[in-house]
């Protein structure tokens, strides 16, 4: 396949995701920054579709049904060329590793996720962040947990797994594709304010390093997961962090 039909795939797949989330990000960032200081905007996700809890639920479930579709895009055009599940290492091969490694990415970006998110509420440049706000039913945790898979497959296989082996397809250097890498995943985390958009830069090279030496994105789905699930179950966490809370 041709360079030039590669970078046309790759837009194309990015448009309908996370390359759209980018642009939307951006421009919410600008409606906070025209209404006041960003330390006074808020931030929500996981949000109540109706009042209604099957209406509720049923919605929930679509949204992260319909949000995987992308993924399944790239895995399709990615297996005319082989099995794309071996190529970016996104299988059950090597549980214990993938674990292990998993767990590791896990400590090497929690705790520096509150520090910046904390940094960033100091400074006035991170809006106010509220990772649930679902009502309280039964299936309210069992939601925000497939949330969290939903958002570790899309970012990692999407941003780091099919847009690395893409790039690379199209002779692209491995500091130009992480730097790529880094920056969109940086970009769409933009309606959060300024301080998510370093420290999710931050995370990318740091993803990006870890798949240049492995070739397996299944570990970074795995912390990605992991983190979202503790973000978005105990949301006390960041109000623990964060200097402006009362």
């Amino acid at each position: 396949m041709n360079q030039r039909r590669l970078g046309w795939e790759v837009l194309l797949v990015l448009g309908v995701s996370l390359g759209q989330s980018a642009v939307y990000a951006v421009v919410r960032l600008a409606d906070m920054l025209s209404r006041g200081p960003l330390s006074e905007a808020q931030a929500r996700m996981n949000t109540s579709q109706s009042e209604r809890p099957w209406f509720d639920l049923t919605y929930q479930l679509l949204g992260i049904g319909f949000a995987l579709v992308p993924v399944l895009l790239a895995l399709y055009l990615l297996a005319r060329e082989g099995n794309p599940f071996d190529r970016m290492g996104f299988d059950f091969h090597r549980p214990r590793r993938d674990a292990l490694h998993g767990v590791l990415l896990l400590l090497a970006i929690g705790i520096p996720t509150l520090g910046v998110y904390a940094a960033g509420r100091a400074l006035g440049l991170t809006a106010e962040i509220h990772p649930a706000n679902l009502g309280a039913h039964w299936w309210t945790v069992p939601v925000l947990i497939l949330a969290a898979v939903k958002n570790g497959v899309l970012e990692e296989v999407l941003v780091v797994g099919y847009l690395s082996e893409r790039l690379r397809e199209m002779r692209w250097g491995w500091p130009v594709i992480i730097g790529v890498s880094a920056l969109l995943r940086g970009s769409y985390h933009l309606y959060q304010g300024i301080g998510p958009f370093f420290g999710n830069v931050a995370m990318g090279v740091l993803f990006g390093l870890y798949y240049m030496r492995t070739g397996r994105v299944m570990p970074l789905v795995a912390a990605h997961t992991a983190i979202d699930v503790i973000g978005f179950t105990a949301p006390g966490v960041l109000a623990a962090v964060d200097p402006t809370s009362s």
